[in-house]
C-alpha cells in the first residue's frame, strides 16, 4: 500500500519534537497528525486506513500503561511505538508484553525512527486488510434472515438438510432455499468457504432449535 494512503499519529506535549516528527513523517511520504496529549488523540475518531502511534511516554503523572490498553483495545489494528528518554527496563518490558510494538529510545536517530514506523505500517496494514474482511463479513451475516442465519449454522456444523429441517421442524426442501440463500447472501463459493466464514465470525450451532 502507499505510504500516502496510511498514516502516522504522533503524541507528544512537546512542540518543537512534535514538529520535527510531523517533518520528518511527511518527508518520508507518510500522512502525519500530531497531538498535545493522549487525551486529544483519543477523541479523534479511529481511521479507515493502515496507521500507528508515536507516543511519548516521559511524563510520570500519565498512566500509560492503562493508557496502552485503552488504545489497544479500541485500535487494534493500530501499532504503538513508544518513545522515552528515561532509560527505563520496566516500563520497556511492561510496554512490550502490552503490546507495543517497540519502545525506542531517546535521542531518536531518523533512521531508526523511520525504518520502525515503516514496520508498524505493514503489521497494520496486514490486520487492516484483516478487520475489512471481517467487517464484510458482518455485514453480510447480517443480511441474512433469523432463519437463514439458523440454517447456516447448522450446515456449518456438519449436519444434512434433512437433519437440520428435523431440528427446526421444517421440510427438507424450504432447508435447501433457505441454504441457496445464504451461500448467494454470504457469497460463499463452496460449503468450506461458508465454514471458513462461520469459524471467522465464531458461528456456534445453536443450542436450542427453534420451531416455526
Amino acid at each position: 500500500m502507499e505510504r500516502a494512503a496510511s498514516i502516522v499519529f504522533v503524541v507528544d506535549d512537546d512542540a518543537s519534537i512534535r514538529e520535527s516528527l510531523d517533518s520528518l513523517i511527511r518527508c518520508a511520504g507518510w500522512r502525519s497528525e500530531t497531538f498535545a496529549s493522549a487525551y486529544d488523540f483519543l477523541a479523534r475518531p479511529p481511521v479507515m486506513a493502515p496507521s500507528c502511534l508515536i507516543l511519548d511516554v516521559d511524563r510520570p503523572e500519565v498512566d500509560w500503561l492503562a493508557l496502552q490498553r485503552r488504545i489497544a483495545a479500541d485500535r487494534a489494528e493500530m501499532p504503538i511505538i513508544f518513545i522515552t528518554g528515561r532509560g527505563d527496563v520496566p516500563l520497556t518490558v511492561q510496554a512490550m508484553k502490552g503490546g507495543a510494538f517497540n519502545v525506542l529510545a531517546k535521542p531518536l536517530r531518523d533512521d531508526v525512527l523511520l525504518r520502525t514506523v515503516q514496520e508498524a505500517i505493514e503489521q497494520s496494514s496486514v490486520t487492516f486488510g484483516h478487520e475489512a474482511e471481517l467487517r464484510t463479513l458482518r455485514l453480510r451475516h447480517a443480511s441474512l434472515s433469523q432463519r437463514e442465519r439458523e440454517v447456516m449454522a447448522w450446515v456449518t456444523a456438519g449436519r444434512l438438510n434433512k437433519q437440520i429441517g428435523n431440528q427446526l421442524g421444517i421440510s427438507e426442501i424450504t432447508v435447501k432455499t433457505h441454504r441457496g440463500r445464504v451461500m448467494r447472501k454470504m457469497e460463499a463459493a463452496s460449503l468450506a468457504d461458508l465454514v471458513t466464514m462461520a469459524a471467522a465470525l465464531h458461528i456456534d450451532v445453536p443450542r436450542t432449535a427453534r420451531v416455526s
